[in-house]
């Protein structure tokens, strides 16, 4: 039975969750690193919020770990990378608090509009300066969104409601998806200088860190309104302070901080024109639930099936389409584990060809199980789809995909090319009876062989007599030949054969094999 540990506290409808679907929970909140790191190898799923983090130490400690839940959209905890080459996947929860943050945003805009922050602690202290809190309203104003993802969408849609003008920038926003949304799109410095009130939905990358800096505040329009409830560090503070001290922002409002918790040291907290809150764009009743029963669900569905959503470091496999998805995944896998156990060293490249219904489907899926194959037998790490991409990229193997609508005579086909500082490799496989993987090509030549078990793999030349020997060796040895596939080149010369074994030659009868009189290689495939 899988174990899971919740390392920091959420509600209490995940461990419900846990419980119903068979998995053992134990929650263990406030644990510092060295606790973390003591107790972490007995698990193999963590639930997280913000508070705990997932560094390279505690993931080495983490010997069962198979995947970190987030129970957040931000995983600026978790080291993506050191997890990506034990394997393990990280996944975060985009929609639960997506409504949460979204009205969040459009809160503080309006709080920052209308003061109401400063007017409330104006009159709690006994004032009543009506005069003093003068206004802007968001009516047939222009908001500029950068970042159109989830939560920047919603914020769309609120705003228009309010019957703002909007404008986006995003660089992977289509026109047509811009349309869908009602908005316009346009370039940063336009947004900028057009925008009345700003928002901003993005993650925190080496791209928008310090996005908001003192030469963005400047194309910025003069008395325009900054909120920002997404990540810390997209607004450089400190030239934010400079921008609502000398008043060329009207103001500003921060859900979120470089360094938090925010103390009272922090120079923006001076300023009458800025207004804050301590990270609470996720922070209602509902999204605590909807986080915690999403994170349950996903560790829950990976941990017992196997499907992967909203991982961030692997491609997410939809419960739906994994029916269909399977098959190819293990046929691209056996692939993979054929040409690797065939290839010579110094590969470079990994050329992969899809071709029929296989290129409608999940081929960023497919593609990592192929690596995995590729790279099993080669590195001593412990391979999966989760590091196979991160182990490729470091020792410089480069990844080419293609695809085409036609698979000949075939309903599906894969090609794989391995290439390699002397040569290349090639394999095409396809699936029969709806699921059984075939290799039907290898290096130009055709041969059918189902890719499972102990294979012996046999380089040989053209000639009579052939399977006799090999069969009288294999015979005399008491090993049982359950299929045997020959493929031969055209115009005859070189032919190569697949011979199933009930079990493995050992290394002197593979050796004997290889001195046969017609052989020109031999070794043994393990698949």
């Amino acid at each position: 039975m899988p174990t899971v540990l919740i390392a920091d506290k959420m509600s209490a409808r995940a461990v419900e969750i846990f419980h119903e679907r068979g998995i053992a929970v134990e929650v263990k909140t406030g644990l510092g690193k060295e606790a973390l790191c003591a107790i972490i190898g007995q698990y193999d799923g963590l639930a997280i919020r913000s508070a705990t983090n997932v560094d390279a130490d505690v993931l080495a400690a983490a010997s069962r770990l198979k995947v970190v839940g987030r129970a957040g959209i931000g995983v600026d905890n978790v080291d993506i990378h050191a997890a990506s080459k034990r394997g393990v996947i990280v996944m975060n929860t985009p929609y639960g608090n997506t409504v949460t943050t979204a009205e969040h945003a459009i809160a503080l805009m309006m709080a920052a509009a209308r003061m109401i922050p400063q007017a409330t602690m104006s009159l709690k202290a006994g004032q009543w300066e009506k005069s003093r809190f003068q206004g802007v309203e968001l009516y047939q104003k222009t908001l500029g969104v950068i970042g159109t993802g989830n939560i920047g969408s919603l914020v769309i849609a609120r705003a228009q409601g309010l019957g703002m003008r909007v404008i986006a920038y995003d660089p992977y926003l289509s026109k047509i998806r811009a349309a869908d949304l009602g908005v316009e799109l346009v370039e940063m410095d336009t947004l900028l200088a057009r925008a009345d009130f700003l928002t901003v939905h993005t993650p925190l990358t080496d791209a928008t860190r310090n996005l908001f800096c003192a030469e963005t505040f400047a194309k910025m329009k003069p008395g325009a309104i900054l909120v920002n409830a997404a990540r810390g560090c997209i607004v450089d503070e400190a030239a934010l302070y400079d921008a609502l001290k000398s008043g060329h922002l009207r103001a500003a409002a921060l859900d979120v901080f470089c360094k938090e918790p925010v103390h009272g040291d922090n120079p923006l907290l001076e300023l009458d024109n800025f207004i804050c809150t301590p990270h609470l764009g996720a922070s209602t009743e509902e999204a605590q639930v909807n986080v915690a029963i999403q994170v349950a669900e996903q560790i829950s569905a990976y941990l017992l099936r196997g499907v992967v959503q909203n991982a961030v470091n692997l491609p997410s496999v939809r419960e739906e389409e994994l029916p269909l998805l399977q098959p190819y995944l293990n046929l691209g896998e056996r692939l993979g584990l054929v040409l690797g156990q065939l290839a010579g060293s110094g590969l470079r490249e990994v050329v992969i060809e899809y071709a029929g219904e296989v290129a409608e489907l999940n081929t960023a899926a497919l593609t990592t199980a192929i690596l995995k194959g590729i790279l099993q037998s080669s590195l001593p790490e412990t391979i999966n789809a989760v590091n196979a991409p991160v182990l490729a990229k470091e020792r410089g193997i480069g990844i080419e995909t293609r695809k085409r609508e036609s698979a000949d005579e075939l309903r599906a086909r894969i090609a794989v090319t391995l290439r390699m500082d002397q040569g290349e490799r090639v394999a095409v496989g396809t699936l029969v009876h709806e699921h059984q993987a075939r290799l039907v090509q290898l290096d130009g030549i055709d041969v059918e062989m189902p890719l499972a078990g102990d294979l012996l793999y046999i380089q040989n030349r053209d000639e009579p007599g052939l399977i006799g020997r090999i069969g009288g060796l294999l015979g005399a040895a008491g090993i049982n030949i359950a299929q045997f596939h020959l493929g031969r080149e055209k115009p005859a010369g070189a032919a190569l054969s697949f011979i199933a074994v009930d079990q493995p030659l050992t290394a002197v009868l593979l050796e004997q094999v290889a001195a046969l009189p017609g052989v020109l290689a031999a070794r043994m495939l393990r698949l």
